[in-house]
C-alpha cells in the first residue's frame, strides 16, 4: 500500500519557505515527558528482563524512568531558560496525576504543550482510541488553560483511523509521520491536519539507549545533520527535530553535551528555533 495519508511532492517540486529573519532552519526541540507506571511491565526499551517476560514492580525500570521527572527535567528547565529557548513538551497527561509540579514549571517557562497520549501506551492497543484522545487533550486543556493544538502518538504509534479521530477532536497537526524535513498536508475524511517533522534519527532513545553511544553522539550528529541542512538544495526552509526525554539527556554524564549542543545550535548563522505550534502557525502562514 503506498501512502493514502498525503500526496506525493518530492521537495524539489514545491514553492520555496521562508523562515523568520531569513533561517534557513528552524529547530524543533522536543521534550519527551512521559509516565511509566509502577504496578505495569516497564516494556522495551527501559525493561531489563527478557523478552515477552513480565515482573511487576521493575524497581531499577521505574526508578530510572522517574529520575527524569525528580531530577533531569529540572536540569533541562534551567538550561532552556538562561539560553531562552522555548522547547516544545510532548506530554503524557497522566503525568499531571502525580507529577503536576514538572508541567506547571513548563507552562510558567512558557514551553509549547502537544498531547502525547495519556499513558505511554500505543494507541493500536488501548481499548478506545477516541475516549483516549479525548482524555489526554481534556486532562491537558483542564490544568493549563490551554488545549493542545499538536499531537505526538507514543512511540509515534497510530491506527489507520487515528489522523481522522485526531481532527475530530479538534487537533490541529501531527508528529507522527518521520518522512520529511517540512511540514505538508495529510489527507483526512473532513477538516485538515497537518504533519510537523518529528525524529527518530536525531532521538536520545535510539542513539543513547537503542545503540547505546556516548554522550558526545548526539552532539556530533546534529552537528551533521544541521550542516547538510543549512547548504541543502533547492534553497528552501527546512525543520530540524531534536526528541530528547529527561530520564536519558538529563542524566549528568550527558547532560553538558546537550548544553553545550543547544548553545552551538544558539550561535550558528541560519538557525532560529521554533516550537511545534510555532512551525504550525509558521507553514499555515507561507502556504495560505
Amino acid at each position: 500500500m503506498a501512502n493514502p495519508r498525503a500526496d506525493f511532492v518530492p521537495i524539489v517540486d514545491r514553492p520555496p519557505l521562508h523562515l523568520p529573519d531569513g533561517a534557513r532552519v528552524a529547530v524543533l526541540l522536543v521534550v519527551n515527558v512521559e509516565q511509566k507506571e509502577l504496578d505495569e511491565p516497564m516494556g522495551s526499551p527501559l525493561s531489563q528482563l527478557p523478552p515477552g517476560s513480565a515482573q511487576v514492580p521493575e524497581v531499577p525500570a521505574f526508578s530510572r524512568f522517574e529520575y527524569g521527572l525528580r531530577v533531569g527535567f529540572w536540569r533541562m528547565l534551567e538550561a532552556t531558560d538562561r539560553l531562552e529557548i522555548r522547547p516544545t513538551m510532548a506530554l503524557n497527561a497522566s503525568v499531571l496525576e502525580g507529577y503536576e509540579r514538572v508541567v506547571q514549571a513548563g507552562v510558567e517557562s512558557g514551553w509549547d504543550i502537544v498531547g502525547h497520549g495519556y499513558y505511554q501506551r500505543p494507541l493500536p492497543s488501548v481499548e478506545d482510541e477516541r475516549a483516549t484522545v479525548r482524555r489526554t487533550l481534556d486532562a491537558i486543556e483542564a490544568a493549563t488553560g490551554k488545549r493542545p493544538r499538536g499531537w505526538l502518538g507514543p512511540g509515534m504509534s497510530e491506527t489507520f483511523e487515528t489522523p481522522d479521530v485526531l481532527v475530530e477532536e479538534g487537533v490541529e497537526f501531527v508528529m507522527d509521520w518521520l518522512n520529511d524535513d517540512q511540514p505538508y498536508p495529510l489527507k483526512v475524511k473532513s477538516g485538515s491536519l497537518l504533519s510537523v517533522p518529528y525524529t527518530n534519527e536525531l532521538n536520545d532513545i535510539g542513539v543513547y539507549i537503542r545503540q547505546g553511544s556516548a554522550g558526545p553522539e548526539l552532539p556530533r550528529r546534529v552537528a551533521d545533520h544541521l550542516d547538510t541542512l543549512l547548504h541543502d538544495v533547492p534553497e528552501t526552509a527546512r525543520v530540524m527535530p531534536i526528541g530528547i526525554h529527561p530520564f536519558i539527556t538529563g542524566q549528568p554524564h550527558r547532560f553538558g553535551y546537550f548544553v553545550r549542543m543547544l548553545e552551538s545550535l544558539k550561535s550558528t548563522p541560519g538557525v532560529v528555533f521554533m516550537t511545534a505550534t510555532e512551525i504550525y502557525e509558521w507553514y499555515v502562514g507561507e502556504v495560505g
